[in-house]
């Protein structure tokens, strides 16, 4: 597994497997972020995303749906996307730092935690949800 930083960058894969994307940590930033780059979109979440995220996963218990969307576009309750920019979740909103592209977390940040060995990712299509390990 690569390093996770700019010169390496973790290289995933979204939970349908369609699209590759590459994320790394940059813990020069204030606060520190994991940069997430889509083609020329660039992304930023917070870092202790991932932590946060793998801890709420382990409280349900169980899968959960991914519910991926844009920033401009509601989510779903319920989902890892609702989840990341709930007030009630531990950054009291969005984990995403750049307005405009705060959204998506639920479709880039899942395969990140698979790839770190902390999550399941269901692979279909369509509908996708992770699990905790």
């Amino acid at each position: 597994m690569s390093a996770g930083t700019k010169d390496d960058p973790w290289v995933l894969k979204t939970p349908s497997g369609s699209s590759e994307y590459t994320m790394y940590r940059d813990d020069a930033a204030d606060p520190a972020v994991i940069v997430c780059q889509v083609g020329s979109t660039r992304l930023t979440y917070l870092v202790q995303a991932i932590d946060d995220l793998y801890t709420w996963l382990k409280e349900q218990g169980d899968w959960v749906p991914l519910g991926a969307a844009d920033e401009q576009k509601p989510a779903t309750a319920g989902t890892v996307e609702g989840w990341g920019r709930a007030e009630s979740n531990p950054v009291g909103g969005w984990y995403g730092t750049r307005k405009g592209y705060r959204g998506r977390f639920g479709m880039y940040m899942p395969p990140l935690l698979e790839a770190l060995g902390l999550a399941e990712l269901t692979h279909d299509a369509r509908n996708n949800s992770i699990k905790a390990l």
